[in-house]
């Protein structure tokens, strides 16, 4: 892995969280999930990043103690509210680990006023906005004046209620992420690319669709690229959930680091951001993606690298 020379200052904002995970073989009870907390988790083992988010008063000091483990993690934009709740998601996953059921949503902070970018993040260069509203989107887009790539994650409810507001969102953004069931609700179209196509015409520069078990599409206004699905066996898949996150958070975090958001960096960076869900499908919370050792990830990003061929 390359050394860190003047890497451009990285940006998340979104949900940390409180999650219960079931599946077929285990349970989790109420560890540490929430978008914001597993990109900032995949993204500081490539570079430094800023996260901005809310957390209730009841939030588990031991979930704090994780993040402050994580070398290269800027917690000045957490903010504790005094009297809320942090944001709660429990879900279980059906027999083929890909399906899953919403068991309970407790929005709790979240559904109050959105954190406010510190003074000191807002000569960030690269941002990424974590599913929300996409108003609270660019409401905290906005205070990030000196940005010089922004990059949202999106999801199908807000393309259901609020898709005015998205649609304005894209015309203020450089990039996109979405799964594919999103992109052909969003656009109609079924085909990924011809999908991706679509969505540039609301003002991106590019999309990234993401297929599962089918690798990821970048769709760009200089080409389109393509990577498999990292090969992992049935019982390295321990919980799925983060998984897009972390995928999101190595994909930002090697344009970071590299200081390019050229098509041609951003082909290599959707290998790392397959390289690093990998990691953590294979255990629950943030434990696979935070435990990874730098060896450990330049292996596995050279191995799947003969496989994708970048």
């Amino acid at each position: 892995m390359s050394t860190l020379v003047n890497p451009s200052s990285l940006l998340v904002t979104g949900t940390i969280g409180i999650d219960t995970v079931e599946t077929p073989s285990s349970r989790a009870d109420r560890v540490l999930g929430g978008s914001a907390s597993y990109f900032a988790a995949a993204a500081s083992r490539l570079a430094p990043v800023r996260l901005v988010g809310v957390v209730g008063e009841d939030w588990p000091a031991h979930h704090r103690a994780l993040l402050e483990s994580l070398e290269g993690v800027d917690l000045r934009g957490l903010e504790t509210r005094a009297g809320g709740k942090t944001f709660a998601w429990g879900g279980k996953y059906l027999v083929n680990m890909n399906d899953r059921e919403t068991l309970f949503t407790e929005l709790g902070v979240v559904a109050e006023a959105p954190p406010t970018v510190p003074a000191a993040f807002a000569n960030s260069k690269l941002v990424f906005l974590g599913n929300t509203h996409p108003e609270v989107q660019l409401g905290l887009l906005k205070q990030v004046p000196q940005r010089t790539l922004a990059v949202a994650d999106t999801m199908d409810l807000w393309i259901n209620i609020a898709h005015d507001s998205l649609v304005a969102l894209l015309g203020n953004i450089d990039g996109i992420l979405l799964n594919d069931s999103e992109a052909m609700h969003l656009t109609g179209i079924r085909n990924a690319v011809s999908a991706g196509r679509r969505i540039l015409a609301y003002g991106p520069q590019f999309v990234v669709v993401k297929k599962g078990e089918h690798g990821a599409v970048l769709v760009h206004r200089d080409g389109v690229a393509a990577v498999p699905a990292f090969p992992a066996e049935a019982d390295m898949v321990v919980d799925p959930t983060g998984a897009g996150d972390t995928f999101a958070g190595g994909f930002m975090a090697h344009l970071a680091r590299t200081g390019k958001t050229d098509f041609e960096t951003m082909q290599t960076a959707l290998s790392w951001g397959t390289v690093m869900a990998s990691f953590t499908i294979a255990a629950f919370s943030l434990d696979g993606v935070a435990r990874v050792t730098r060896a450990e990830l330049e292996s596995r990003y050279r191995d799947f690298a003969r496989v994708a061929r970048v």
